[in-house]
């Protein structure tokens, strides 16, 4: 799609050649360069979960039918990435609203491909019932209080991230590591975060609803924001009005991308989490290889309408604090579900859902490892499904 057409013209058009399922919306040349690099390899998976009550407001979130179902969300998505559907769950996935969990897209390759999976607990209500590593965090009050989350666990969490990065790197630098999250509400939170270090996020995030609920998410970020100074310590934001997931994957993603590639696996959380390796890196003289980590998510979030993914993007080169910052290179998954015979799989063309638990990375992925096409990835996602609803019928 040359620039000349371009609908977005403050914005870099999607290039999807030469990679037939994977459109690239911002740093177009270091998008490619980091496709080109990891060609042919096979990733780690590590998914990151955490809880912020900020969740429990009535209608701030789609990824669980009522607040009471969100408690559950991340413990039921964890034990499904883990296990697949033929496993009887602890914690069985949550009714949603319309449309079924992402987590059957990143199972679906993390199966085929044997893609080895590390679960982290930063801060959850229950524990789930998978082998988890639990790094000793604490779930997040609503960020309106301006105090979600004690800066002493914010510090913890944070080391814990750096840790974790150079463990995971250490014996994959020819390949790279894909980090995913689980924290329903957390495009809430991602907004709390991107505001607070000065980028211009207010009604570009993207939400489960079909249509963004901005005004919701909006008034709950400037209550939090509100009872906090104007310009903190990256740490001290996270405290006042982020979640645990946050600061543990910032931390991942700079150690380690000083030994391989990172793909942050979300949209919204993701650059908000990029943000926030950018204020970290910065504040604590941290070196990082910008070049080594890329943001990968959906098109239904990369496209959605009632967002501002691609112009979220280019806004982190235009943060009013840090005016030095670079934009990211944000990359989607082309996958579609237009054709499949299943309601709650077509229910991601009409907005609902979108992306969670490293869904879009994980079929990034599977086309730079296995060159997955549309048909490839549907089948293997539409097996998981019949697979999950068998395993309710019986």
């Amino acid at each position: 799609m040359p620039n000349a057409q371009c609908p977005m013209p403050n914005a870099q058009c999607p290039m999807p050649i030469p990679f037939d399922m994977i459109h690239i919306y911002t740093q177009i040349e270091q998008g490619e360069a980091w496709l080109r690099r990891y060609r042919g390899s096979l990733p780690v998976f590590a998914c990151v979960l955490g809880f912020t009550e900020t969740c429990l407001i009535p209608g701030i979130s789609a990824a669980g039918l009522t607040p009471e179902d969100r408690k559950y969300t991340a413990c039921a998505d964890a034990e499904f990435l883990y296990y697949g559907a033929a496993h009887q769950p602890k914690y069985p996935l949550p009714p949603l609203t319309t449309g079924a969990s992402p987590v059957l897209i990143s199972r679906a390759v993390v199966e085929k491909l044997k893609i080895p999976v590390y679960l982290f607990n930063a801060g959850l209500p229950l524990i789930p019932s998978v082998p988890i590593i639990d790094l000793g965090g604490a779930i997040a009050r609503c960020l309106s209080t301006g105090a979600a989350l004690e800066i002493a666990t914010v510090k913890h969490l944070f080391e814990q991230g750096l840790l974790w990065g150079s463990q995971l790197s250490a014996n994959i630098s020819h390949s790279y590591l894909i980090l995913s999250e689980c924290v329903v509400g957390g495009t809430t939170t991602a907004l709390a975060i991107l505001t607070g270090l000065g980028i211009e996020a207010a009604g570009k995030v993207n939400s489960s609803h079909p249509v963004c609920n901005h005004e919701q998410k909006w008034a709950v970020v400037q209550a939090g924001l509100a009872k906090i100074p104007t310009s903190v310590d990256p740490l001290k934001l996270v405290a006042a009005v982020g979640d645990p997931m946050q600061v543990v994957v910032a931390g991942m993603a700079i150690t380690a991308s000083l030994h391989c590639g990172v793909l942050l696996a979300g949209g919204t959380q993701m650059l908000a989490v990029y943000a926030l390796i950018q204020a970290l890196a910065q504040a604590y003289s941290l070196s990082w290889q910008r070049e080594a980590i890329v943001v990968g998510t959906t098109r239904w979030v990369a496209e959605d309408s009632t967002g501002g993914t691609v112009d979220l993007s280019l806004s982190l080169g235009r943060n009013s604090l840090n005016p030095c910052q670079e934009t990211p290179s944000l990359l989607a998954t082309q996958l579609s579900f237009a054709d499949s015979c299943y309601p709650q799989l077509q229910a991601y063309e009409q907005g609902f859902v979108k992306e969670g638990v490293g869904a879009g990375a994980a079929c990034i992925a599977a086309y730079i490892s296995q060159n997955w096409q549309q048909n490839e990835l549907l089948t293997a996602i539409e097996d998981q499904f019949e697979q999950l609803m068998n395993s309710l019928s019986h």
